[in-house]
């Protein structure tokens, strides 16, 4: 947006700013001011410039404290960089250098004969009405610098160079130089407008450098800042004018100079005045790149929606995307390694992005792990031909610190996986598109994409947990497929989880799972449960699997059948919780499949699980094999086991199984209340849900739970 752009008249003022830029002499300046701009379309690179200029004044401005000492010494700072000195640049210095020399020469002519401030800052405007506002700034400043750094480069060298000293000697500073402590006050409060000047000289050349694709002058905080910016550029510049009457009124001063404290104040003034512009134009600044950078984020977005609409021939644009756009360095770490390498190390794979928060819990990643390493361990099966990616999720909006970065750096020490060598690193658009186009919110989802970059599915953590690798290549095509060989079978409960389970199958025991966290019930239940299997003559193995999200009480529970030798248990607490998530992506997945328990009998009893687990008691299951299955909640299971004199003659004839499924079914009591409680996840759950005991529909309420006890 080019500041010469601005050629209109005053800008309408609120209150505030009228009395920071509209006082009655600035109102009638304000046109006078905007009379003297005619630009006719020259434009340089002032940047370079404005570099030179504030060099100058870094070199140029020693401590009163070193004025005294008869040969000072200064710090040099870092020479300028060379790029300074360009072809390009030194081109326009030389366009620039008479232009500089003649308002150098205006300012010096008008200090040293007086000439009211006023006046002299509109000669220097009409001298440089051709110009743009920020170029009228900087050539000023350039031009004040040149005199001022001459006058400092005397004063600094006169003790060590002769032709500085006889210079010197003509300008009479080695008698200023005498009276320096008595001139710190000017000292520094030509110091101090000076940087103020400079300040307010970098905030108008940021505006000028504002990308016009992004924004214009329909924005109110780029139209109130290119109304100011006139009025802000003449007292910049009359500010100009009253440094450099000073630094003339300190040539040739002689013993009799008395100091006026009346000087230092009318800078320190000057000060005040353009440092409360530079803040208001520095808020406009900031508001406008806040601005374009939504500006950019929104692009960015579309951009990605985009992208996912294309065909591609490997997924590299996509994934570039995704973690990191630009070359210039290596945004991935590998797992084991450690080290870091760049996104082609997953040119053509099929990739899984664990998308998460630094909440993810230490449970998932290490079931996830144990199941990445196990695909790694048969190199030649289709299943290794994945990688997973861990992409760490953080909300912009909240300040990195410590602890999360120490977080970050755990979670990211015990993963066997590439992840991204720091979540900075994700652009804060792709954090939108992951929330809104891929429905992340807290818990983690796992995104597959193909060779191409497609996406495969958009959440196979369920098709993960479920049947591991061979889930491969995790798409719903597959999903579909594994479910058609399913049933509602001991193996798809417990799986891998427990081998002795496996063990007892296969020695035709009889199986009891049972959980809550009634410690009581669990005591009762166990001992009436063996001393059944006793009477009726028939092995049962029998394992506690808790309660979903284990805590303390399940880990105390755990101790008490551990000494009282109740039933066999799953000490690793990860056991226990992934049994649980399994079911739960149980739900997960026939729901994302469509399948509701009124047309998937697997679904009915996925969600009968669901609601024992919601409930506050116990419940058990009792199976045979792989198909004879029987459930109930614990009092009910508990009051049938209890009664099992009155119907034991008919094991005999029936079997125990259909004996105990009848008897189970005629505890059931007519009224019923069964709480379900399902995962959240975004667009997942359904407007109506179906009692899985009755058919009728639950009533929905809304829970919010910590996983703290």
């Amino acid at each position: 947006m080019a500041l010469k752009q601005l050629t209109g008249g005053v800008h309408q003022l609120g209150k505030g700013e009228r009395l920071l830029f509209s006082s009655s002499d600035d109102n009638a300046m304000t046109k006078q001011i905007q009379g003297t701009h005619s630009p006719d379309g020259r434009e340089f690179e002032v940047k370079p410039l404005l570099h030179i200029v504030e060099d100058i004044f870094n070199r140029a401005a020693p401590t009163i404290d070193a004025l005294a000492i008869a040969a000072p010494q200064q710090t040099r700072s870092e020479a300028l960089d060379d790029r300074t000195y360009q072809t390009s640049f030194i081109a326009t210095l030389e366009s620039l250098a008479f232009v500089i020399d003649r308002v150098a020469t205006e300012i010096a002519y008008k200090c040293t004969g007086g000439a009211d401030a006023h006046a002299t800052t509109m000669s220097l405007l009409n001298m440089l009405s051709n110009y743009s506002w920020e170029a009228k700034l900087v050539i000023a400043l350039a031009a004040f610098a040149m005199n001022y750094g001459e006058f400092w480069l005397v004063a600094q060298c006169y003790t060590s160079n002769q032709l500085a000293k006889s210079v010197a000697i003509l300008k009479q500073l080695p008698d200023m130089l005498e009276h320096s402590s008595m001139l710190k006050p000017r000292f520094d409060a030509i110091k101090n407008l000076i940087k103020v000047m400079v300040d307010i000289a970098k905030c108008i050349v940021e505006f000028k450098e504002l990308p016009p694709h992004y924004i214009s002058l329909d924005i109110p905080a780029m139209s109130t800042a290119m109304a100011h910016i006139p009025i802000t550029v003449y007292w910049t510049m009359r500010s100009i004018v009253a440094c450099a009457s000073q630094i003339t009124g300190l040539i040739g001063l002689g013993h009799e100079h008395v100091v006026s404290t009346t000087e230092a104040w009318e800078l320190s003034s000057l000060a005040h005045k353009l440092s409360n512009m530079h803040s208001h134009l520095a808020t406009q600044l900031a508001i406008c790149y806040k601005h374009i950078d939504e500006k950019k984020h929104l692009e960015t977005y579309q951009n990605l929606l985009h992208l996912f609409e294309m065909a591609h021939i490997d997924n590299m644009k996509v994934l570039r995307a995704l973690i990191y756009t630009k070359d210039d360095l290596q945004p991935l770490v590998e797992g084991t390694t450690k080290r870091r390498v760049n996104i082609d190390v997953l040119r053509r794979k099929n990739v899984l992005l664990l998308i998460s928060d630094l909440e993810i819990l230490q449970e998932e990643i290490a079931i996830l792990e144990q199941i990445y390493n196990e695909s790694r361990l048969h190199p030649t099966r289709q299943e290794s031909q994945y990688e997973i990616v861990w992409l760490p999720i953080i909300d912009p909006a909240v300040p990195w610190n410590d602890n999360m970065q120490s977080r970050f750096e755990t979670l990211q020490a015990g993963m066997t996986w590439y992840s991204i060598h720091h979540p900075s690193l994700i652009d804060r658009a792709v954090i939108k598109f992951v929330k809104q186009a891929w429905h992340f919110e807290k818990k983690p989802i796992l995104v597959v994409l193909d060779p191409q970059g497609r996406v495969a599915c958009p959440n196979a953590l369920h098709m993960m947990w479920i049947w591991g690798s061979l889930a491969f290549p995790f798409t719903t095509l597959r999903e579909e497929a594994l479910w058609k060989e399913e049933s509602w079978r001991l193996e798809l409960l417990v799986d891998g989880i427990d081998p002795m389970v496996l063990n007892w199958m296969q020695e035709g025991r009889y199986i009891c799972l049972y959980g809550g966290e009634d410690m009581e019930w669990i005591r009762k239940f166990t001992n009436t449960a063996r001393a059944v299997a006793q009477s009726a003559g028939i092995p049962l193995g029998m394992v506690y699997v808790g309660k979903s999200n284990p805590k303390e009480r399940v880990r105390r529970n755990i101790a008490t059948i551990i000494v009282e030798k109740l039933s066999h248990y799953w000490q690793d607490l990860t056991s226990i919780w992934y049994f649980w998530v399994r079911i739960e992506s149980m739900w997960r997945s026939k729901n994302q499949l469509g399948r509701t328990p009124e047309n998937d009998p697997i679904m009915k009893e996925i969600m009968t699980m669901l609601s024992f687990d919601g409930s506050d008691g116990g419940w058990a299951i009792f199976t045979r094999g792989s198909d004879e299955i029987v459930r109930a909640k614990g009092n009910i299971f508990l009051t049938c086991l209890a009664n099992y004199s009155a119907w034991k003659d008919q094991i005999q004839q029936k079997g125990f199984m259909p004996t105990l499924k009848e008897q189970l079914y005629l505890s059931a009591p007519e009224h019923h209340c069964n709480r379900l409680v399902l995962p959240g996840a975004a667009g997942m759950i359904p407007e109506r849900i179906v009692c899985s005991d009755c058919g009728r529909s639950m009533e929905k309420f809304i829970m919010y739970r910590c996983c703290d006890e």
